[in-house]
Parts: C-alpha cells; structure tokens; sequence
C-alpha cells in the first residue's frame, strides 16, 4: 500500500510541477523572469535592445532611441517616410541613412521579433492599425491603465508616457519588466 501512496504523490508533483509550467509558459506574466522561473530567459521577455550606432545617433539624439521591437513594420516604414512631420518636428535625413534606419527598424520590428514582450505588442493590433507611437497600442494601454495620470503626465520629471527611461530604470537595455519601475516623485510601481 505505502508503494502506491509513493507513486500517487510522485503522479501529483509531477502533474502539479507540469501545470505549472505549462501555465507559466502559456500564460505567464510578461514580467516573469529569471528571478521567478530559472528556465525563462530576461532576452525573451522584453524587447532587443538598440544595436544599431546610426539609429543611436540619429534618433536617440532627439529622444529615446526607441527599441525597432516596440512597433510593427508598417508602422517604422510609415514613421520613416514622415520624417518631413516627426511629431511636429523636421528630422529629415540623407537617403543613404534613412534606408539604413529602416533597414534596422524593419528587420528588428515588434512582427519579426522573437522576443516574448514585442509578440504581444504585435499580437494586440488589428490587421489594419498602423500606429506611430508605442502608446497608441492596445498591449501598452492595458499595461499602463492602472497608473495615474499624475505620475506621469502630470509629473515634472516624467511629463509624458513617450519618455521610457523616466520610470523604467532598464528601458535602454530593453527591460521593461514592472518590477524594475521607479517612477520619480513616487517611487517603486507594481500592478
């Protein structure tokens, strides 16, 4: 009798032990990480980070170099053939660096990524939606929802969602995991 009372147990840990990690791998929160569950890799639940020296310079010389895994294709080709109007701004540029931008920023964009958090950036637009800014999507409206608007429009050190690195302390490197937000004024942020 112990002899099947041993194999029932090691029957329910291990069917315990498979659940969760189906459900952790299927459903897991984007912000799990090597911290929670060793098998999860950091790479594969954010987005790449900016490795592109034009783009850096270019881009990230008027603002955050926004990582290409933060938008879809259609919307980094959009983004590049407006460059006239940037947001109310002239940031043309030569040709030559333009095409290589984009270059980057198509082969690198949230459709094309294999990086968990840019999928569901992808996954959340519809077929026709072409947005500009990553806080037009739906994936970062449903992340962002629970967070006043005190914190951040309203917040002298934040001033406005688009400036990532504000509360995000590892934006650049592409982590943008809820654990590691400090929002400034405020402090530590967990939904």
């Amino acid at each position: 009798m112990k002899t099947y009372q041993k194999i029932l147990g090691i029957v329910a840990i291990t069917a315990s032990t498979t659940g969760l990690l189906y459900s952790a791998a299927v459903y897991g929160d984007d912000d799990d990480h090597e911290g929670g569950f060793g098998w999860f890799k950091q790479s594969k639940l954010d987005v790449a980070p900016v490795e592109n020296a034009v783009y850096r310079a270019e881009c990230g010389s008027c603002h955050f170099a926004y990582q290409p895994g933060l938008l879809p294709e259609v919307s980094w080709r959009k983004m590049m053939a407006g460059l006239e109007d940037h947001f109310g701004d002239n940031a043309e540029l030569s040709a030559e660096v333009n095409k290589t931008i984009l270059d980057y920023l198509v082969a690198n964009s949230a459709d094309k990524s294999d990086y968990k958090r840019s999928k569901k950036i992808a996954g959340s637009l519809k077929q026709d939606e072409i947005p500009l800014r990553i806080s037009d999507t739906v994936y970062f409206k449903r992340k962002h929802n629970e967070i006043p608007v005190r914190f951040v429009a309203d917040n002298k050190d934040v001033g406005s969602y688009s400036k990532c690195a504000a509360c995000h302390t590892r934006a650049e490197q592409g982590s943008y995991n809820e654990h590691e937000v400090k929002i400034p004024g405020v402090g530590r942020w967990e939904d």
